[in-house]
């Protein structure tokens, strides 16, 4: 049986199905039964099942394929990857694009802001955009891109942090997909010139999903970038993160502080908010009172106070932090420090015995204290005030399904030994597959560069010292800086020395 499922396994993961044997099945029932169709020979069809002894299931698929089912085995999880792969529903938005009525367009009689609305919620629109997002879901997409241009509407997603063009649709069905887009957002759906901004739900695959829209003009047209948030990706630990072991020490220590601040530094995208939820989620939420101001609250906790910023309310991430001082909070978790403002109060609660958890924007994690210094943070409150700083980045992972070794290039190589002190010619790569639709890697990881106040680099910040001055001396107490850590996850084969030359080019 081991031998079948690996076989079996092999075979979902490089070989699609045939197309043929997929038009027996519907995916709803695929996803029912945990069942898909592999191959059709005469009236047999070969099926690939979770449960290949489950009796109603095999009678299920028989009676509505009217075929005699050959059941096999294989994981679950392997099955419904290939289900997500398959059953791609591009041929059914293309054909509900089709169907949009534009009857309405030569009309007189009814208002533009009218005539958008009833486009917007006609069957196919609807059913159009519910399937661009559950394709992005099924794709493991974290953006929808809805982007017009001279003559048509580019769909694209962006996976494990790039972007893929995934399909076109017609140029005139921008302003009925858009309207769409603002009556679920609940935007104004009239105004088609200035920036706007908003968020709904959906529930899809069993999952329940958060999107947060954002809508601007262009020369040809509105566009619209749609953020996924699923909220099962916020419960992790700080270990699925990707630290290496002596990273993850360090930084569950400088959470064992009772008061101060930790800053995590990334570009967009690094993954600082995940970083920020986990550390969160590793505190005990009984016994303290945990407190955040967020711009926009990416995810909802039942055990944690979150604050919305919302300037026209006069919530600022200042006001906000200073209304939270005055209702008694352990720890705070500010969504980003982006001015002198929040800064120094950010700094003053960590002195008054709080701790402070917030992200902030710089290339490197000594790059982050002298950031805070530009805000107009005294250097001596730095070196009281801060715990320590993670800068974080994300890179690809090598898909497990098509990697192989192979002859890396004379640069790749030269990198790899000048940080990692050893010969290595060879390097593991994802050839490709349909698992990873052919881009060679799935998934991502964290790279991370903690760094520590000791006591002496409190002292160097008093006395005042330059960034290379810090960098020597974290590295020299035993600092792994973004390249290393990128470096160490490539000899584990988690990641390829291209991806992380390419997310950590900054550090020297």
């Amino acid at each position: 049986m081991a031998d079948s499922t690996r076989k079996i396994q092999s075979t979902l993961n490089k070989n699609s199905p045939q197309p043929e044997a997929l038009q027996l099945i519907p995916e709803a029932m695929a996803r029912k039964y945990l069942a898909i169709p592999l191959t059709l020979e005469g009236n047999v069809l070969h099926v690939v099942m979770a449960n290949p002894s489950d009796i109603l299931a095999l009678e299920a698929l028989a009676s509505w394929s009217q075929m005699r089912i050959e059941p096999e085995a294989a994981p679950a999880e392997e099955i419904l990857e290939a289900i997500d792969f398959n059953y791609k529903a591009y041929d059914e938005i293309e054909k509900q694009i089709s169907s949009i009525s534009r009857a309405d367009v030569g009309k007189t009689s009814k208002t533009n802001k009218q005539l958008s609305i009833d486009t917007a919620t006609e069957a196919p629109v609807a059913q159009a955009l519910t399937l661009i997002v559950d394709e992005a879901v099924k794709a493991r997409a974290s953006d929808i891109h809805i982007q017009p241009g001279e003559d048509i509407i580019r769909v694209r997603y962006r996976i494990d942090g790039t972007l893929h063009d995934m399909l076109t649709m017609p140029l005139t069905t921008l302003t009925p997909i858009i309207s769409r887009i603002k009556i679920l957002a609940n935007m104004n759906i009239a105004d088609h010139h200035r920036p706007q901004d908003g968020q709904f739900s959906v529930k899809t695959k069993g999952r329940l999903i958060d999107i947060r829209v954002g809508i601007i003009a262009t020369v040809y047209g509105e566009m619209a970038v749609l953020r996924l948030l699923d909220k099962s990706r916020a419960s992790l630990d700080l270990s699925d993160l990707g630290f290496l072991p002596n990273s993850l020490e360090k930084f569950g220590n400088m959470l064992k502080v009772p008061y101060g601040i930790i800053l995590v530094s990334g570009p967009t995208g690094a993954g600082k908010t995940t970083t920020l939820y986990a550390a969160v989620n590793s505190l005990d939420q009984v016994e303290r009172n945990i407190i955040t101001v967020e711009d926009p609250v990416e995810y909802r906790f039942s055990d944690i106070n979150q604050i919305q910023v919302n300037p026209r309310a006069g919530i600022t991430f200042a006001s906000g932090l200073r209304s939270i001082l005055r209702l008694d909070p352990d720890v705070i978790l500010i969504g980003e420090i982006r001015d002198a403002e929040t800064a120094n109060i950010a700094i003053q609660s960590a002195l008054t015995g709080h701790l402070v958890l917030s992200s902030i924007h710089a290339n490197d994690a000594v790059g982050v204290v002298l950031r805070l210094m530009d805000l107009g943070v005294e250097p001596f409150l730095v070196s009281s005030a801060l715990i320590g700083v993670v800068a974080q980045r994300m890179v690809r992972r090598v898909c497990p399904n098509c990697a192989r070794p192979i002859e890396a290039s004379p640069a790749e190589s030269l990198i790899y030994s000048q940080e990692m002190g050893e010969e290595r010619k060879e390097f593991v790569y994802g050839a490709g597959c349909k698992s990873c639709a052919s881009s060679g890697y799935r998934g991502r990881a964290g790279i991370f560069e903690i760094f520590v106040t000791s006591d002496e680099i409190k002292t160097m910040l008093v006395k005042g010292t330059t960034a290379t001055e810090l960098r020597h001396q974290a590295v020299k107490e035993g600092m792994v800086t973004l390249l290393r850590d990128g470096m160490s996850k490539v000899k584990e084969n988690i990641t390829t020395p291209s991806e992380v030359l390419r997310n950590a080019y900054t550090v020297g």
